[in-house]
């Protein structure tokens, strides 16, 4: 096995073990024993618990924004860029729950990730640029500010991943297309010209 064959299988452990009991909850050992590595190999490609949370953090956001860059460079709509963006946010919850259940629980609550805002800041330019240029192409309409408008969006699907986290909303396969329906509908909707 490779160092970057060890260092993902930490990175993938760290998910599941962090999903099911917290961040501070966690021990690096217990990453370890999930991973199936010595208790020392976390700390050699780590260094300590946050680094691998940070880490777990700065790939998965990484993932997510390239995901939104690649909607907005694809030349489609306004109105179709972030109907893409609603499902591909919205469908990691069916392809990796355990991701979303970090980030929702931990990551964006977490006060030693302070300094990752701006990586977040990101998602969110992204989101205002479709918008604006939607309402520049006459896509979209033009009175709500881009900015605001790309802040409710991300709002709403950081909701929608909260309440499937909670159990408070059904995360059934039905329903994950069912959210994605009502959240293109209402919000992408709401905008379009």
């Amino acid at each position: 096995m490779t160092a970057e064959d060890k260092a993902r299988r930490i990175l993938e452990a760290a998910v599941r073990v962090f999903a099911a009991r917290g961040y501070e909850a966690s021990r690096v050992g217990d990453i370890a024993k999930e991973a199936g590595v010595a208790y020392g190999l976390v700390y050699h490609y780590y260094g300590s618990k946050k680094a691998v949370l940070e880490a777990v953090f700065r790939e998965a956001w990484g993932r997510l924004l390239g995901a939104v860059a690649l909607a907005e460079e694809t030349g489609e709509t306004a109105p179709d860029q972030l109907e893409l963006v609603v499902k591909i946010v919205l469908r990691t919850w069916r392809d990796d729950f355990d991701l979303v259940r970090l980030l929702v629980r931990e990551v964006t609550r977490n006060p030693n990730l302070q300094d990752e805002l701006d990586e977040i800041a990101q998602g969110f330019a992204s989101l205002e640029r479709i918008v604006r240029r939607g309402q520049e192409q006459g896509t979209l309409r033009p009175e709500p500010d881009a900015r605001v408008a790309a802040w409710m969006l991300y709002g709403a699907l950081e909701e929608v991943l909260t309440g499937w986290v909670l159990g408070t909303l059904p995360d059934d396969a039905g329903a994950v297309a069912a959210a994605e329906r009502e959240v293109v509908a209402t919000l992408v909707g709401g905008l379009t010209a």
